[in-house]
């Protein structure tokens, strides 16, 4: 964040107060540039945003941040139509924890052996501790915080202040149950009547659960590839969990060396590679253009990148990872 520009966060009561009592001093006393941080705390202020935006006309001059997905959204999209470039931040890539630079991801051999030689060797533990630790900034950046207590408080958090006011939520424990077994089908094709039946709601609802957990970024759909030319492809999109911590938090896996032997080890793999691929193009602001493709007779990519016109198919599987490292390991 430039030097200049102010930081003003509405989890100050004093501050939140002024905003609901007298939003025009609230732009007069934080002038732009300014960051203005849980925006969900006083969106009266919005109609003034647009107000000063409209009247000063410098693109950036206001960023506004927060930390709930669902009324803000609504109301920066009403409000600010037209005069707002929206951001999805989601948990730390491995560029940003291991510090090399964030490029969207490409196939090419050239960008690959580039990557290859400035990025350190990382062996199997290494890989599923960083797997299991999962993307949360707060549990890289402090050693001391219990991965255990810290998810359960993100859970908790989620649950009473995200999804109790929803109406299509009626209760919060029965959506705990359904996001575990969500954790559970994790890189899988969504089968909306299994998951249902599983959770003991029904189909309609767990659509519309589903969709809540792709509107707050904790998993990510991805389409099926299909053309004019391809008669028998499966039209399921595939499920991934956005964060392998969560998804290991839920799933009451309590260490890497459990989870790295489990029958899941290969399915949150999966999942974690999709996810660094699909922050790669989210943290460059574009729109991964991201498939999969599967057939009737089970034949199946688990990734398709498409790209003017051209198809990069991209095979995940654990067991490749451990040919590389064993192969490494011989040339020691």
């Amino acid at each position: 964040m430039e030097p200049n520009r102010k930081y003003v966060t509405l989890d100050d009561p004093d501050v939140r107060y002024l905003t609901k009592k007298d939003p025009a001093l609230f732009m007069q006393r934080y002038k732009p540039p300014v960051l203005i941080d849980e925006i969900q705390y006083a969106t009266e202020l919005l109609p003034y945003i647009k107000m000063n935006v409209d009247k000063e006309k410098k693109k950036g001059d206001i960023w506004i941040i927060g930390s709930q997905t669902f009324r803000p959204m609504k109301d920066v999209s009403e409000s600010l139509a037209g005069r707002v470039g929206i951001v999805n931040l989601l948990g730390l890539s491995d560029s940003e924890i291991y510090n090399y630079q964030s490029v969207p991801y490409t196939s090419e051999p050239e960008r690959l052996m580039k990557r290859y030689n400035e990025t350190s060797r990382r062996g199997l533990n290494d890989i599923y501790s960083r797997i299991f630790k999962g993307s949360m900034p707060e549990l890289h950046a402090e050693d001391y915080i219990d991965w255990e207590t810290y998810y359960r408080s993100y859970v908790d958090t989620y649950l009473q202040r995200d999804i109790r006011d929803l109406e299509q939520v009626a209760d919060e424990m029965q959506f705990y149950n359904f996001m575990t077994i969500v954790a559970a089908h994790t890189s899988k094709p969504i089968k909306y009547e299994e998951l249902a039946s599983a959770a003991g709601i029904t189909g309609p609802t767990a659509k519309k659960w589903l969709s809540i957990l792709v509107s707050s970024h904790i998993i990510a759909l991805v389409q099926p590839y299909h053309n004019n030319v391809l008669k028998r492809v499966v039209k399921t999109p595939l499920m991934h969990f956005l964060d392998s911590g969560l998804a290991a938090y839920l799933l009451k896996w309590g260490n890497p060396e459990a989870l790295e032997r489990g029958a899941m080890s290969g399915a949150f793999f999966e999942s974690y590679v999709f996810s660094e691929i699909y922050k790669s193009y989210l943290n460059a602001g574009k729109e991964p253009p991201i498939y999969y493709y599967r057939d009737k007779d089970q034949k199946e990519i688990d990734l398709i990148i498409y790209q003017n016109g051209t198809i990069y198919p991209i095979e995940i599987k654990k067991q490749r990872l451990l040919d590389i490292w064993l192969l490494r390991i011989s040339k020691c």
